[in-house]
């Protein structure tokens, strides 16, 4: 054979199906286009057409904080009305429960396994509620002149709710100054929604993971979006509102999946160039790939165990904190435990999810109580894979009425039954269970508990994405390890399958094989025959 035939038979053979494989896998060129129309969208930022400062009405001393509600009111006259329906204010909604029908949940009948429920401690956690005075069951849900106009509104960073005043703030000479806060209200700022969504479980980031005050400074490698040397958006470009209800589901407490947020609004539901990538978004969140882990600046509380609650040091209560501060144990809470870059766990969800009512009884025989479930599975048309948060822990029930109890946390003072103060578990959840109205046996153990919270946020640049071979692996450690009830190539073994790809490898070589053959062959021929 002349060296010209080996060459081109060579080529032809081996060099061209390699070229056209590479050219095949190669990413084309990223179009640039949709992200530039979002930049643009969102750098320009929000201009306030009302210069609050110029209002009189605004500018009067206050003696108290629903004057101030009253004032905005008279020319937002129908803003209250919408308030008081809004979740903010009403916190519960009415929603449908698979086997439990139309219910309206919320905090006020909710279980949770970071302070366990807001019932007999309204005057603490209250400090979170858009309104004033909502320290018992008394409180005026009907009240406009109750609603906390600025608790979202300031827009100087200085206005505070005190600590176990029911959501008032400080008044008078210690308190805010409220002239140049009125002066400046407008669009909720990031660190308004903050306030309350970075601080919820007792501290920064201790409940979602993936909200902290760190985004308020960070650049664009914890959160993309919000990233201050990027996009820098506020909370408010996405969360938007329509009269004052909020788009954005937080399943803690949600049970339907409408008013959600999706990221296919701004990215489209393909938004990548390569085709392969967007078949993935049939089945896999935008989230599972996009946020391969959460708590990037400060860690986040991955257990609490209130069961070892009330141990006393000389006849005190005592606390214990790592070298970061974090809090390891405490008396008055029990142990924690912290974590920082955190991987997500993952699971199959549809937009829907069922709850624990106080009111419910539970079943001992499982191994973990689930306080909240996410629906939702591979043969789900409306399921996709999110990375969640577990929040893992170990609360007090009663063995006999089979509740999860509420128990007293919080007081003004000493001798009232509180946890937090008095260190009794029995006194505490006798005064808890009877502010609820429920019956309590007088026996208590402790479950061990599970929460499942979708991770939204911390988006990482593209770059820095799931990789294929995290989930494709036959390793157990693979990121979709813990999800079996579908078939995953790269990770999972199918006799048909894996049969199929066999052949389909021993076809490739016979046909390569077979025409380099049909070449050689042929070139021996047209040699004897010239």
């Amino acid at each position: 054979m002349k060296p010209i035939t080996k060459a081109l038979v060579f080529f032809l053979a081996v060099i061209a199906p390699l070229i056209i494989v590479t050219f095949s896998l190669r990413k084309p060129p990223e179009d640039r286009t949709r992200i530039n129309e979002l930049r643009e969208r969102y750098t320009k930022g929000h201009q306030p057409g009302v210069d609050h400062g110029k209002f009189a009405i605004l500018q009067q001393n206050f003696d108290n904080p629903h004057q101030i509600t009253a004032a905005c009111l008279s020319c937002h006259t129908e803003r209250g009305h919408e308030l008081l329906n809004s979740p903010h204010f009403t916190w519960e909604r009415e929603d449908f429960i698979p086997g439990k029908g139309v219910v309206y949940i919320g905090k006020k009948n909710l279980i949770n396994n970071f302070c366990t429920g807001v019932q007999s401690n309204e005057g603490s956690c209250m400090k979170c509620h858009a309104g004033y005075g909502w320290g018992d069951k008394s409180f005026d849900f009907n009240n406009p002149f109750n609603i906390d106009c600025v608790v979202c509104h300031d827009n100087t960073g200085t206005y505070q709710k005190a600590s176990g005043m029911a959501g008032y703030p400080v008044m008078g000479e210690n308190g805010p100054d409220f002239k140049a806060i009125l002066a400046s209200v407008g669009q909720p700022a990031s660190q308004s929604c903050g306030n309350c969504h970075f601080f919820g479980g007792g501290g920064n980031n201790v409940k979602h993971g993936d909200l902290e005050v760190a985004l308020l400074t960070a650049g664009r490698q914890v959160d993309v979006h919000m990233g201050v040397d990027g996009i820098h958006m506020k909370c408010v470009d996405c969360h938007t509102a329509e009269n004052h209800k909020m788009k954005g589901r937080y399943f803690g407490i949600t049970a339907t999946g409408n008013n959600r947020l999706s990221c296919e609004g701004c990215h489209t539901s393909t938004p990548h160039v390569r085709s392969i990538l967007n078949e993935h978004t049939i089945k896999v969140s935008c989230q599972a790939c996009h946020i391969p882990v959460y708590a990037k600046v400060n860690a986040t509380k991955m257990n609490w165990d209130w069961s070892t609650a009330t141990k006393k040091v000389d006849g005190k209560g005592f606390e214990v904190k790592d070298e970061d501060g974090n809090i390891l144990y405490t008396s008055a809470k029990g142990d924690f435990k912290w974590e920082k870059n955190v991987k997500p766990e993952y699971a199959w969800f549809n937009g829907t999810a069922d709850h624990l009512l106080i009111t419910d009884k539970i079943d001992t025989t499982d191994k973990v109580l689930k306080i909240n479930k996410l629906f939702g599975d591979y043969k789900d048309k409306d399921s996709k894979i999110v990375p969640v948060k577990v929040h893992r822990g170990r609360q007090p029930f009663d063995p006999e009425t089979l509740h999860v109890l509420q128990a007293k946390l919080w007081d003004r003072s000493q001798g009232q039954g509180a946890l937090w103060l008095d260190l009794n578990w029995d006194s505490a959840i006798i005064k808890g269970m009877e502010y609820a109205g429920l019956p309590y046996s007088g026996k208590y153990a402790f479950i061990d508990t599970e929460v499942y919270l979708p991770v939204n946020h911390m988006v990482s640049p593209g770059q820095e994405a799931v990789s294929c071979k995290e989930c494709h692996t036959r390793s157990n450690e693979g990121r979709l390890a813990g999800l079996n009830d579908f078939y995953m190539p790269g990770r999972d073994r199918n006799k048909t399958a894996d049969m199929a790809g066999r052949l389909l490898l021993i076809l490739s070589f016979a046909g390569v094989a077979g025409h380099a053959g049909f070449r050689l062959m042929a070139a021996r021929k047209n040699r004897k025959n010239a």
